[in-house]
């Protein structure tokens, strides 16, 4: 079986049967990480491969292709979201999916813990939410975040520690959300994967 790379090269080339294949293989992911942050998943998957494909030389090859897809995936994002009309003064840091839209999400939401879970979420800033899904939902750890959040591993641990205690906090302060499951960031971490 052919790498991604090797998948991403071929389809650089012109051969459209591996564009398929690539986008075959990471369309779920893709789809569950804008889920819950826009209203049309689908076109956000579309916009991400599409600047993969127009950006074809920023790709050399020193990080996965996941890590990559999923960097080209948060700035698609984030460009979306400042397009918003409500979103003139966007701030991934500091800015929620709540704030810009509030039904976003919803078409995911495949029971109520998880439709609860994905409504706290989105009262978090964009960037801690991001950070959290794909550590929680796409099994990212701190030397991969750091490529997508193009920072560094020791700092995207202090990220990740700050945004896990603010969602515990977050979920402690919703209704619906059992005690136990917020006892510690360990048992939000459980509840979190379990939910993946």
């Amino acid at each position: 079986m052919e790498s991604d790379v090797d998948l991403l090269n071929a389809w650089r080339a012109g051969d459209a049967a591996n564009g398929r294949l690539l986008f075959q293989k990471y369309f779920q992911a893709l789809y569950r990480f804008f889920a819950n942050k826009c209203d049309d998943p689908d076109e956000m998957v579309q916009q991400t491969f599409l600047a993969i494909v127009k950006a074809k030389d920023q790709f050399a090859g020193r990080s996965s292709f996941r890590t990559y897809l999923y960097t080209v995936a948060r700035h698609e994002l984030y460009r979306h979201l400042r397009g918003l009309q409500r979103a003139r003064n966007f701030d991934p840091a500091l800015s929620s999916i709540a704030d810009l839209a509030t039904s976003a999400g919803g078409k995911l939401a495949r029971n109520q813990q998880h439709k609860l879970l994905c409504a706290v979420l989105r009262t978090l800033p964009v960037e801690q939410q991001t950070l959290l899904e794909l550590h929680y939902w796409d099994g990212l750890d701190a030397t991969a975040l750091a490529e997508v959040f193009e920072s560094n591993a020791a700092a995207i641990r202090n990220r990740l520690h700050r945004a896990r205690e603010k969602l515990r906090e977050a979920m402690a302060a919703t209704e619906g959300i059992p005690p136990d499951t917020v006892a510690t960031v360990e048992a939000v971490d459980a509840f979190a994967r379990s939910l993946r």
